[in-house]
């Protein structure tokens, strides 16, 4: 009688699992899914869409992988070295379908005439740098095709600040608009301006928790940014197989440019190099500045290390 007691009391008192995936409440539905169910609405079935077939039997569809992030970590880079594969199709531009509203509200229709054209036995990629950081893209992500294939790839999070600086202060100088030096961002009232939107778009546990609510670990491969600056072609070969593509891109379809100071791309004879916005020199920063900018990341980063399973090169 006693050890029937202890067992009932051991069932009341156990913990409850909780799901690794969105559990499915059969009596409510999220305003996710009610959203969903407009944009399916749009689009008839889920299946059921238009699809624009070229006569060379080539037609848009649904991407079957997406690069998720992370600004300024080298997406770009990413997506016109992995478009050297013959069994890719990118689109050229960032859709922003995910976390943009007003695309979003267009439905899935209109997120497929953003496809490039592709043959059926072509794996369709869009990259958004924007979709890591917005906490609503993954769920939406999830709810379009939860086997999707994620590709993120990430820099070290101090240098991934500073770029995110560069960039907007070289947009502001084109328009021969004022801009603030970086020192104005990263100091308020004499500490880390912890509010700084660049610096939180570099806490990657936190993004990564969001999107591992929705994605198994095995669904999204981590590029290390850095190492694909200094040498691409290890670094593509690992996405070429996650993606479960043959390996047709070789050592050869990379070259060093001296005089851009970065690798560049050489395919059927024909050489290509990232746009000039590309690899541009970070600003000056005070080095007890940048080492109190390492030092807010080590936590944040250790913590990264233990959520992927994985550590990475960084201050």
């Amino acid at each position: 009688m006693a050890a029937f007691l202890l067992g009932a009391v051991l069932l009341i008192v156990q913990p409850q699992i909780v799901p690794s995936r969105p559990a499915i409440n059969s009596n409510a539905e999220t305003s996710s899914q009610s959203v969903q169910r407009e944009l399916l609405k749009k689009t008839s079935q889920k299946n059921d869409f238009k699809e624009n077939i070229h006569s060379n039997g080539s037609c848009q569809q649904l991407p079957q992988t997406i690069i998720i992030g992370v600004r300024k970590g080298g997406t770009r880079a990413l997506l016109e070295m992995l478009s050297l594969h013959p069994d890719i199709a990118a689109a050229e531009s960032e859709v922003h379908f995910f976390d943009w509203e007003d695309h979003y509200r267009n439905g899935l229709q209109w997120y497929i005439n953003q496809m490039p054209f592709s043959y059926p036995h072509q794996i369709t990629v869009e990259k958004t740098p924007a979709y890591f950081t917005s906490p609503k893209v993954p769920e939406r992500v999830y709810n379009m095709n939860q086997s999707m294939r994620l590709l993120l790839i990430l820099r070290d999070p101090s240098e991934r600040v500073l770029s995110d600086y560069t960039q907007v202060f070289y947009n502001h100088m084109q328009k021969h608009k004022p801009y603030p030096s970086i020192e104005q961002f990263l100091i308020k009232n004499g500490e880390l301006n912890v509010d700084y939107k660049a610096i939180n778009r570099s806490l990657y546990y936190i993004h990564m928790q969001n999107w591992l609510k929705y994605f198994p670990l095995d669904h999204i491969h981590i590029v290390d940014g850095d190492k694909l600056i200094k040498d691409p072609f290890p670094e593509i070969e690992k996405v070429e197989r996650f993606l479960k593509l043959s390996l047709q891109i070789n050592d050869s379809n990379f070259y060093f440019n001296n005089t851009k100071g970065f690798y560049c791309l050489r395919d059927s004879g024909r050489e290509r190099c990232l746009h000039e916005s590309k690899g541009r020199a970070h600003p000056q920063v005070d080095t007890r500045l940048l080492e109190k900018l390492q030092e807010y990341f080590h936590e944040p980063n250790k913590k990264f290390f233990e959520l992927v399973g994985r550590t990475f090169d960084w201050h």
